[in-house]
């Protein structure tokens, strides 16, 4: 890996867990009644991606639960080979996602698709899991913060 590699892209924190679910009512009553989460957000739609999710906020990160919204959400194809659910991806921040996807598709992976508004309100885009060890790996812009311009 030459410096330039290096010095492109950071990863950086692991932002959330991605867990895919037939019924997401049902998933958050179990992290609400057995695990005694008490931070979760409402479920939300967001159609672009095919997805109702919700977020189960922790002390160190959370877990987005997914699940399908329309017939063509990808989530469905999953659920169809895992129907009880399971962890769909993982989810970095990076500071430019459009710099990150250059890297990534520079170093051979398969980025699917452009950026796009993802659940948190920031761009993000996926890696193919096949060039990944199997994982599905979102990676999301992170979150912007106002700079001081000169006036």
């Amino acid at each position: 890996m030459s410096k330039s590699d290096t010095t492109e892209f950071e990863l950086g924190p692991m932002n959330h867990v991605g867990v895919a679910v037939p019924d997401i009512e049902k998933a958050i009553t179990f992290y609400r009644d057995i695990m005694g989460v008490t931070d979760i957000s409402e479920p939300e739609i967001l159609a672009p991606q095919g997805v109702k999710y919700a977020f189960v906020n922790l002390p160190t990160g959370q877990v987005e639960l997914i699940e399908p919204y329309g017939e063509t959400s990808p989530i469905l194809k999953f659920l169809e080979r895992n129907p009880k659910g399971g962890q769909h991806h993982m989810c970095f921040e990076v500071a430019d996602i459009h710099a990150a996807k250059s890297v990534m598709e520079t170093r051979g992976m398969r980025v699917l698709g452009e950026p796009r508004i993802g659940a948190h309100g920031t761009l993000v885009v996926f890696l193919h899991p096949g060039d990944a060890g199997g994982v599905l790996i979102e990676l999301m812009e992170s979150h912007k913060t106002c700079e001081a311009t000169d006036h």
